[in-house]
């Protein structure tokens, strides 16, 4: 049996955080890390230590493309999903320069995100 998949979920609603584990689940996932900033996300990230990060770009103390960025140098083969509101094009392509590897616009479909997540698993 293959090990669970580490995930971590940031964003500053707690509503979209629940609905992404919700949605993840039936994936051979662990949860290791919940946070609704981007300061608190920096901290848990460097002690669970997560194969996959979904992240916000809108977040009080630390934007995410900051956030994104703290996360590659502290490990740089972590699999970003950036998810967020701000879904024109030159805010997705900041992330995925800054090394986030999919990007998907809110509101999102169950459907969307499972499609995703899939594409980073593999």
């Amino acid at each position: 049996m293959r090990e669970k998949v580490k995930v971590m979920i940031v964003d500053d609603s707690s509503i979209i955080r629940k609905v992404i584990q919700k949605y993840l689940t039936g994936y051979n996932i662990e949860v290791v890390g919940v946070a609704g900033d981007g300061k608190t996300a920096i901290e848990i990230f460097k002690k669970t230590d997560p194969d996959i990060v979904t992240l916000d770009i809108t977040m009080p103390e630390i934007d995410g493309l900051t956030v994104l960025e703290e996360m590659m140098k502290i490990k740089d083969t972590v699999k970003v999903m950036v998810i967020t509101a701000l879904s024109d094009k030159a805010t997705g392509l900041k992330a995925i320069k800054k090394g986030a590897k999919s990007f998907l616009g809110k509101p999102f479909t169950p459907e969307k995100l499972k499609e995703s997540f899939s594409r980073l698993i593999k």
